[in-house]
């Protein structure tokens, strides 16, 4: 046997050695998300899920490095159906599975209890979307959001109400969630500070789509305004009941309901300039750019436009790991306080928490319908 021979295998003995040095040394990061992937706003789960793929496969692509060390994310997606006792239960499932971080959950009703069960274990959680002012007053150190509360939203839309709609008669309808209950009075606040009557505060369920005898009730106060806190799958039949029974009051609600797909729900009832809602985000002139250029990416990937949060889920992704960039680890304890002190330019704007971990000087963005689509009335602070 010749020397050169002897050297092939050997040559691919050293490199093959090289190879598996390298792939033990790549950490694994585990981030965790959380939506309803099933149920009535699966739509709304899904569009969230998607925008942590997006995050987790570009920081993959370029090679993201922690600690002078190359690293590769994986994402642990689950489905809390809306439901607050699957919440628990799949928070309980991705602390079992020693995650780094968790992005979620998506509802306030399940945000609240799963963020328990994430503090006592340590892991930092960024909520994308649950606005229930509750979150972050539990006094937990690892929960942060990057959109703005139930009292900016609720009580923009209530000002509104009767200062741009002129409204001075309101009816109030919630469904019993964390979120449709919290931001119906916040908008309550709102709308009294400024003068206006509440004529009546129903209840329905996020599970109902039957609201005759509510709405006929309402119908004999004719009020100017109905307002609903909840999601779209509810309001779109809700919308179509108003319709059929003949009531044209201004329809308002917030970001559980200010989607792409309420047209679709509520069909022909969506009505001109009828609906007038508010996503608890909002990319002001300097960051339209880049929030379009997310948008587009997304479609792209997905061949579906945003509903409403990925680009949320996105920034949140990446909020938390220029933390682990910046404390050179991926452990929670390590990353957590420079979590607290971010400074991230995210797509949706700059993102930055208060001592309590909500979004600083969080923007709020106005739509209403017009031609069958979501159209942008103005972004306010």
């Amino acid at each position: 046997m010749s020397f050169k021979t002897k050297m092939i295998p050997l040559a691919g003995a050293i490199a093959f050695a090289f190879a598996g040095t390298a792939a033990a040394q790549e950490q694994v990061i585990k981030i965790g998300h959380v939506g309803p992937i099933s149920g009535a706003i699966a739509h709304l789960g899904k569009d969230n899920e998607n925008g942590a793929k997006m995050a987790i496969e570009e920081l993959n692509a370029k090679g993201t490095m922690i600690g002078g060390k190359k690293v590769k994310f994986e994402l642990l997606a689950e489905d809390d159906g809306a439901d607050p006792k699957q919440g628990t239960t799949v928070a309980q499932k991705l602390v079992d599975a020693k995650v780094n971080g968790v992005i979620g959950h998506l509802n306030s009703g399940t945000t609240i209890p799963a963020s328990k069960i994430y503090n006592d274990a340590g892991i930092p959680q960024i909520s994308p979307s649950a606005t229930n002012p509750k979150y972050t007053q539990q006094g937990f150190k690892g929960a942060f959001r990057v959109v703005a509360n139930d009292g900016q939203l609720g009580g923009t839309l209530g000002r509104y109400a009767v200062q741009i709609n002129k409204a001075k008669k309101i009816a109030v309808i919630d469904d019993k969630t964390a979120y449709g209950e919290g931001v119906a009075a916040e908008f309550v606040k709102g709308a009294k500070s400024k003068g206006a009557d509440i004529l009546v505060q129903e209840h329905t369920t996020d599970k109902s789509t039957d609201f005759s005898a509510i709405l006929t009730a309402i119908k004999a106060k004719n009020p100017d305004v109905i307002f609903f806190g909840g999601m779209d799958a509810v309001a779109g039949p809700m919308l179509r009941q108003m319709k059929a029974l003949g009531i044209n009051a201004k329809f308002m609600g917030g970001d559980g309901i200010c989607t792409t797909d309420l047209a679709k729900l509520a069909g022909d009832a969506i009505g001109e300039g009828q609906v007038v809602c508010a996503e608890a985000g909002g990319v002001l002139e300097a960051q339209k750019k880049a929030s379009d250029d997310f948008k587009a990416a997304y479609k792209k990937k997905f061949g579906i436009e945003v509903q409403i949060y990925a680009p949320y889920v996105y920034d949140a992704v990446m909020t938390m790991v220029q933390a682990m960039q910046e404390a050179k680890s991926a452990e929670p304890a390590k990353y957590l306080p420079f979590l607290a002190k971010i400074h991230h330019k995210g797509v949706t704007g700059d993102i930055a928490f208060d001592d309590k971990g909500d979004i600083k000087d969080g923007t709020l963005t106005l739509y209403t319908y017009k031609g069958g689509k979501r159209e942008l009335i103005s972004v306010v602070k």
